[in-house]
Order: C-alpha cells, then structure tokens, then sequence
C-alpha cells in the first residue's frame, strides 16, 4: 500500500467511517427529499380533487373570452 505525504498507516478506517457516515446523510438528505415532494404532490391532488370544475372552468372562460374577438 503507498500512502501520501502526511498520511499515516491506520488512518484508513477512518476514512472508511467518514464516507459511510457522508454516504448516510446524503441518502438521509434525498430520502426526506424525496419524502417532502411526495406529501406536496398528495396535497396539490388533493386540493385539486376537491373542486374538479374549478380547473375546468377556468379553461372554459378562457375559451369564451377568445371566442369573442
């Protein structure tokens, strides 16, 4: 094994540790992500499903007010 200038022998399961515990956050920080988006998604579909002709009305007046040109 070849180690670099100021690197100690042992100092490998250290650096071992310090990547699983970088790996961890970073799938901890994409989970909760991918958790929050997800619960924002269910949240939009549900306000949206609450009042299904809100949007279509929406694109109704729009239509009427293009007719009329």
């Amino acid at each position: 094994m070849v180690f670099a200038p100021g690197e100690k022998p042992g100092n490998e399961p250290e650096e071992v540790k310090l990547q699983n515990a970088s790996k961890q956050i970073v799938q901890r920080a994409i989970l909760q992500a991918v958790r929050q988006v997800s619960r924002e998604s269910r949240r939009e579909e549900e306000r949206t499903s609450d009042n299904p002709g809100s949007f279509q009305l929406g694109v109704g007046e729009l239509t009427k007010k293009h007719e009329k040109k």
